[in-house]
């Protein structure tokens, strides 16, 4: 049997059910209360598939005559639910008992046992029940209570969508148009015009349009019917839409937020005009700055940014208007907002948001909120997408940022010295201030990794007398004393090392593997662990111990080779600018002496760890070229890091222009674009509105955007034949992936000549998949067609398969049951995740953090890697983040990574390592790394299914 229609959701306690015969006693008694408990158990058991035949008697006995308001709601509940027909669809006789409480109930004195009669009405289907309730119903319309009134119109227009409800009620529209223009309750107007709007929709526009003036001091519940009615007519009678949009406008000025959401909703979906358009902009950018919620203002934003995509240029005139949302303390609106800003920048805005988020990078210094760090963060990553933008900017926000390279969020501080790193060398005209407010604010940095990006620039930059000479002396001044430690301080620490030898020992020889830039790995010794690991803070002050004498004294083995390697470049850059070669020969011996005293300190034992050999190794190098300086070594030097460093940029630069690019599907303006003439169109008195909505319309045609993008063959692709054809039944499913939902439409043929009845496509799922609906029967006649679709919820980015089979019955043969089983239906994970882009210290943090790995070896039939990995990027669909001019060349060796994110918001990340044999062969792994489990095995059975055959 087809299963019954529901309107009631009540929660059921699974304990021991009530027996029939305790329900009847209590009902049969003088207490109210128990019947009231009574009547609850009786309806739990309904609902959960008990007839309960022997109660009803029972119950209109004891229980209809009830005065007790719970009661009498219990007993309409109670009608509702149970079975009104006979198995012929007739109505039962002993209904006629009910319809005679019915009409008492409507002419009763108490308005709230009338109101809760009328609202049930709403829900009754069986038009001989209704039929004679219909004077009283009628009647009600007219009491002096609203709630009653409210209840009688919803009560019309249900009797009214009965299949034979235009008969019983003829002049419904009439009688409700009547009680609309009368009427003075915003709830009854509602449901008198939404009866209207279902049922005698041309009364309904005309009421409108009668009263139009009015419509401003309207309820927010009818000023809601009425845009719904607007987007009804709208769709269907699309030449009528300028007048309709005049009324859009005119509810904008609503007091309910709700209506002027929906409002500008309404205009964004049926008008194009820049008039609308920027009406509803404005709107949206009112109600970031008036509404307190902040999941209110995610979803406007939401809004803004779906109509930043596809009308730009009207959003940039309101960039400073959404920069207001910064205002909001948290983080998600925050970030939110700076992405669509940062899209809207043009050179007439920059200047104006630009220094809007200076002042707010000021005002993060201000008070110490829990997220002013990842708040700094975030503006600095704008400003610096700002000044690469228009580098003319970034004169006026490259010296109030570097303040912030002390700053204790290491991960802010680190931006400010990556974008100071590029605008040193895109903006020559500001090297030497920018190398002077370093050097003076050097001892204020306060991290090991911050450190390093800052001695770099100075090694590479300080290019005159002067500066050479500032950034020996301020390198000296942070690095103390010599020698690092004494004696005494090493017989100390050898006195605590003996304690601790098991330890110390276990420690030095602890080794794990290390992802590096290009994905692949390296072994790191722990003392390396330790210097990138969390970072050491500092206190910067020159009275303290200078910066970076407290982190190579922690250990930092790491910033020690950088310091040699910054000295180095300090002094052959002096060799070339001091004609004085005693100067020149005292700073190299200082160097030297600096140098010594680092390898001395990394195999003390002050230290809990000795120095790690690529360390050791880089800090000998250094002093063997100080000793030996040939031009050779001063090219490569002084020259080609730089060289390297630019041709970086460059490569940087030329791929953000080619994904601009590809992107920018169509241009703003080509120079082959039509130009409109408003002047020219015949305007047969309409409104300037209604001009650009009809010149938009007429362009939408012109370019084929109102025709609907139906790629039949791709449609094609996605039928799943079920069933054989030699089965009675053939079955085919038609599968539609949508983000969170799988729609199958199965169509179902008879091929028989027989009628198959009980029919049912009865599925079930494997993985993170969930059935939303049980399934229906149907009774298929003889060679005919029926249409199933089924609805799957998906849970998480997990390869599911839904599987099954179609159970009927023949009409000779009742009893026996035919199961035809269906094939599998496979759900791809490729239509769950996108490529996407990250950043390359993000790559490395979440493939260390990440703990589920899938390793799938290499097996193919390709022979060239490049090949080989624009095929794995095409069969995962994801996004290889390793620039092309690092796959350059022909070494035989490929290491690469790729990233995709899942609309779940999971992470991919793949690491493709090849290496091609002595016989052509390629050989190597594909690392697959994900939070959940799921999206590593899926990929990995993706591409275990893929890698074998050619592109």
């Amino acid at each position: 049997m087809t299963e019954k229609s529901c309107t009631l959701l009540v929660h059921f306690d699974k304990g021991t059910p009530a027996l029939a015969n305790e329900i009847k006693e209590a009902l049969e008694g003088n207490d109210d209360e128990a019947k009231i408990e009574a009547m609850k158990k009786a309806i739990m058991l309904l609902l959960n598939g008990d007839t309960i035949p022997q109660l009803f008697i029972t119950i209109i006995r004891y229980v209809l005559p009830s005065e007790d308001h719970t009661v009498q709601k219990l007993l309409l509940l109670y009608l509702e639910i149970i079975d009104k027909t006979d198995s012929r669809g007739k109505v039962l006789p002993e209904m006629i008992l009910i319809c005679q409480n019915l009409r008492n109930n409507l002419q009763s004195p108490n308005e709230y046992i009338r109101g809760v009669t009328l609202r049930f009405l709403c829900r009754l289907n069986e038009a001989e029940i209704v039929e004679p309730l219909i004077p009283s119903i009628l009647a009600n319309l007219e009491h002096r209570h609203p709630f009653v009134r409210r209840n009688a119109v919803s009560a019309v227009m249900y009797v009214y969508k009965l299949p034979q409800g235009e008969q019983l009620l003829v002049d419904a529209p009439e009688i409700i148009e009547r009680f609309l223009a009368s009427e003075q309750d915003l709830s009854s107007k509602r449901n008198a015009f939404l009866m209207l709007f279902n049922c005698a929709q041309d009364r309904a526009v005309s009421y409108l349009f009668s009263h139009i003036e009015k419509i401003i001091d309207w309820g927010e519940q009818l000023q809601m019917v009425v845009l719904e009615l607007i987007r009804k007519v709208c769709r269907v009678n699309k030449s009528q839409k300028g007048k309709y949009i005049k009324v859009i406008i005119s509810l904008l000025n609503a007091q309910s937020s709700a209506v002027v959401y929906e409002c500008a909703n309404t205009l964004v979906s049926l008008s194009s005009a820049p008039t609308a358009i920027r009406a509803a902009a404005n709107t949206y950018c009112q109600l970031l700055q008036s509404q307190s919620d902040n999941n209110v203002k995610l979803i406007v934003l939401d809004r803004i940014n779906e109509l930043k995509t596809s009308h730009r240029e009207i959003l940039v005139e309101l960039v400073m208007d959404v920069l207001r949302a910064l205002s909001s303390p948290n983080p998600d609106i925050r970030r939110k907002t700076l992405d669509i800003v940062l899209d809207l920048i043009t050179p007439g805005n920059i200047d104006e948001v630009v220094m809007m988020l200076k002042k707010e990078v000021v005002k993060t210094q201000g008070a110490e909120l829990e997220k002013n760090g990842e708040y700094r963060q975030m503006l600095v990553q704008a400003i610096y997408s700002c000044a690469v933008k228009f580098p003319e900017v970034a004169s006026t926000v490259v010296h109030p940022l570097m303040d912030f390279l002390g700053d204790s969020n290491v991960a802010s501080a680190m931006d400010v010295a990556i974008f100071v790193r590029e605008i040193i060398e895109t903006n020559p005209k500001l090297r030497v201030s920018i190398i002077t407010r370093l050097l003076d604010t050097f001892y204020q940095i306060r991290t090991s990794r911050v450190c390093t990006y800052a001695l770099w620039i100075i090694g590479e930059y300080c290019l005159s007398l002067s500066e050479v000479e500032s950034g020996l002396a301020t390198i000296k001044q942070c690095l103390g004393e010599l020698p690092f430690y004494t004696a005494s301080e090493e017989s100390e620490a050898q006195d605590v090392s003996k304690n601790t030898q098991v330890v110390n020992s276990s420690t030095v020889s602890s080794r794990r593997p290390v992802v590096l830039a290009d994905g692949t790995y390296a072994t790191q010794s722990a003392a390396l662990e330790t210097a990138m690991s969390a970072p050491v803070l500092v206190p910067g002050s020159l009275a303290s111990v200078g910066n970076l004498r407290s982190l190579i004294l922690s250990g930092d083995f790491f910033l020690e080779s950088v310091v040699a390697c910054t000295l180095t470049k300090l002094v052959l850059r002096l060799d070339e600018v001091q004609p004085s070669k005693v100067e020149v020969n005292k700073a190299t011996t200082q160097a030297l002496l600096i140098m010594v005293s680092m390898l001395q300190l990394g195999q003390s034992s002050v230290l809990p760890h000795p120095i790690d050999n690529d360390s050791h190794d880089r800090i000998v190098l250094c002093i063997r070229l100080l000793c030996n300086k040939s031009d050779e070594v001063k090219r490569i030097w002084l020259k080609s890091c730089r060289e390297s460093f630019v041709i970086m940029l460059e490569d940087k630069k030329h791929r953000e222009i080619e994904e601009s690019k590809a992107m920018a599907q169509i241009s703003n303006a080509q120079p082959d674009d039509l130009i409109d003439f408003y002047h020219l169109k015949s305007r047969k008195g309409m409104s300037q509105l209604e001009l650009e909505d009809e010149v938009q319309d007429d362009l939408k045609r012109a370019t084929g955007e109102f025709v609907k993008d139906g790629d039949d063959a791709n449609k094609l692709n996605r039928i799943l034949q079920l069933t054989g054809f030699s089965d009675p039944v053939y079955a085919e499913a038609y599968v539609t992936v949508n983000h969170y939902d799988i729609v199958l439409d199965v169509t179902v043929i008879n091929r028989t000549k027989g009628t198959l009845q009980n029919l049912c496509l009865e599925l079930a799922t494997m993985g993170d998949l969930k059935l939303v609906e049980r399934p229906q029967n149907y009774t298929l006649g003889p060679e005919s067609t029926k249409q199933i679709k089924a609805n799957i919820k998906v849970s998480s980015t997990e390869t599911g398969v839904i599987f099954g089979n179609i159970v009927y019955e023949t009409s000779s043969n009742l009893l026996e049951r035919t199961v035809i089983v269906l094939n599998d239906i496979h759900i791809d994970i490729m239509d769950y995740i996108s490529p996407s882009s990250c950043a390359d210290v993000l790559f490395r943090t979440m493939w260390a953090e990440f703990e589920w790995e899938n390793k799938v070896a290499v097996s193919t039939v390709i022979e060239n890697e490049k090949e080989f990995l624009n095929h794995i990027v095409k069969a995962t669909n994801m996004k290889c983040l390793t620039p092309p001019s690092a796959l350059e060349g022909e070494c035989g060796v490929l290491a690469a990574n790729l990233y995709a994110k899942s609309v779940f918001g999971e992470d991919a990340l793949v690491n493709v390592s090849v290496e091609k044999q002595a016989d052509g062969k390629l050989s190597g792994y594909i690392r697959i790394r994900s939070k959940t489990q799921g999206i590593a095995l899926s990929l990995g059975d993706k591409i275990t299914l893929k890698q074998k055959g050619g592109p």
